[in-house]
């Protein structure tokens, strides 16, 4: 590398060495600094490197500190944009989630690795274990999510094919392979899962089907249609499991031990109502699906519905045909 263009790259370099090599633990002297450099063709004088420090400390921003280690005076970089446990928190949700491929995962994570030194990145990526994980094959899922965004970004509608699995673990796709079209309002992330809410068009109302389950994706010229009343969050806490069924309005009543669970289901801002001294109730639209039911049947004799009969009715039912199948 000629001189001239080394030189023009000296504070690039040096920032680049700050920000990967060095934390409290591993700070360098002024000796080391200019030894890296020099490995990067670059030649440096120690008064020019105290003066370049400066430079990125005063003017450019960086944390960069200094310490006595022994005769000598060695620096580091004490903070970047993302402290160690934000990145360990990222890497670890990137290789928890379902919906990323291992492979995806692997590129992800050495990427969050760039955010921190060398020294920190071997950390986080010892740190990172998967235990029995059932990750996705679908690799396009991770594709998938952008061109989903792009198209809410552009307002318009998608079009994509739609399927499921046979026992042979093929897939079958709904419709015969027919493009599904919709209009997607949102992402939606439950029990591990990326759904695409929005209105569909061949139902003629607002449903989630599974992003994993989708392919194909292409965003259409059409302009996707607008439902300005849809609140994401009032769905999301109306629909179990994302599992869409007729809406109605109950009324449920709780053990006082199921506090915390009601409102990690329906949010911190419910109101309960007191019904003794044992019980409380809530007043909520749901869905009436199998994964509300199964939601309610989990606690048992700690929880039931009060109302309406229509919803009471179709909750006996549900069960009724759940003890059939038991032998």
């Amino acid at each position: 590398m000629p001189r001239s263009s080394g030189q023009k790259l000296k504070l690039l370099y040096l920032a680049d060495i700050f920000r990967y090599e060095t934390d409290e633990e591993h700070p360098l002297s002024v000796k080391q600094l200019i030894a890296m450099l020099e490995a990067r063709g670059v030649s440096a004088e120690r008064k020019a490197i105290y003066t370049d420090i400066e430079a990125l400390r005063d003017e450019y921003g960086m944390d960069i500190c200094e310490i006595r280690a022994g005769n000598e005076t060695k620096h580091f970089l004490a903070s970047g944009v993302f402290e160690l446990a934000e990145l360990q928190l990222l890497a670890d949700a990137v290789a928890c989630s379902k919906f990323i491929t291992q492979k995806k995962s692997r590129e992800l994570i050495s990427k969050i690795e760039t955010l921190t030194s060398r020294h920190q990145a071997n950390v986080l990526q010892r740190n990172v274990i998967i235990a029995n994980r059932a990750k996705t094959i679908n690799e396009s899922v991770y594709y998938n999510i952008h061109t989903i965004h792009e198209a809410i970004n552009k307002g318009r509608k998608i079009t994509f094919r739609y399927f499921r699995h046979n026992l042979r673990k093929q897939k079958v796709y709904k419709y015969d392979g027919e493009r599904y079209e919709m209009s997607p309002y949102t992402l939606a992330w439950d029990d591990e899962k990326y759904y695409c809410i929005g209105h569909y068009d061949r139902r003629g109302k607002i449903t989630n089907l599974r992003v994993d389950r989708m392919e194909n994706i292409c965003i259409s010229d059409e302009t996707a249609l607008k439902d300005k009343s849809f609140n994401i969050s009032e769905y999301t806490k109306k629909v179990f499991g994302m599992f869409p069924g007729e809406m109605i309005r109950a009324k449920l009543v709780f053990d006082n031990a199921l506090l915390d669970n009601v409102m990690d289901k329906f949010g911190m801002d419910i109101v309960f109502h007191k019904e003794d001294d044992q019980h409380f109730s809530v007043s909520r639209e749901v869905s009436m699906s199998p994964t509300f039911y199964a939601w309610m049947f989990q606690f048992g004799e700690k929880a039931k519905i009060e109302g309406p009969d229509r919803l009471i009715d179709a909750y006996k039912k549900y069960l009724k045909t759940v003890l059939k199948s038991i032998k």
